[in-house]
């Protein structure tokens, strides 16, 4: 089960039934043509935060942020934890097969939680990976171009 947030102001409950009920073809990469009770609907993702399960999508000519909450995040979420709060994150692992297009963090780089470190692309759609904290980029393990798998290592913190 997940929980859709819209705009901070619509929940939404949907179930993995509800996802493949869903009629929805790619157009072209981040657009899709969404039949829903034969009606024709044009939507495009407009941005993607995958760590963050974060997406601004267009609906026809609306814009809306949406927040997916899985089962996990919900049941930290109700027990009152914050995801990270007393974890220190020392690596990012793909969270995904795919393409590494762009690399924007070096070696000794000093780094803010939130900057973009890198874009991979799945699913031909493009995924930001920031950082999960303030801190010094150790290592980074991959390169422009490349192909990665779930869980490969693409950057160490000091």
């Amino acid at each position: 089960m997940y929980k859709i947030k819209v705009n901070d102001t619509h929940s939404f409950d949907i179930s993995k039934a509800d996802l493949d009920k869903l009629d929805a073809i790619e157009t072209n990469t981040s657009n899709f043509h969404v039949l829903q009770h034969n009606s024709s609907t044009k939507v495009s993702v407009l941005n993607s935060d995958f760590n963050k399960k974060n997406y601004t999508i267009k609906v026809n000519s609306n814009t809306y942020n949406v927040d997916i909450n899985d089962d996990l995040d919900q049941l930290i979420e109700a027990l009152g934890f914050e995801v990270g709060a007393t974890k220190q994150v020392n690596d990012i692992k793909a969270p995904m097969p795919g393409l590494i297009l762009e690399i924007n963090a070096s070696e000794g780089q000093e780094v803010k939680e939130d900057d973009a470190l890198l874009i991979l692309e799945a699913m031909k759609m493009e995924n930001v990976i920031t950082s999960p904290r303030d801190g010094v980029i150790k290592s980074v393990n991959v390169n422009q171009g490349e192909t990665v798998d779930k869980n490969s290592l693409l950057i160490e913190f000091k």
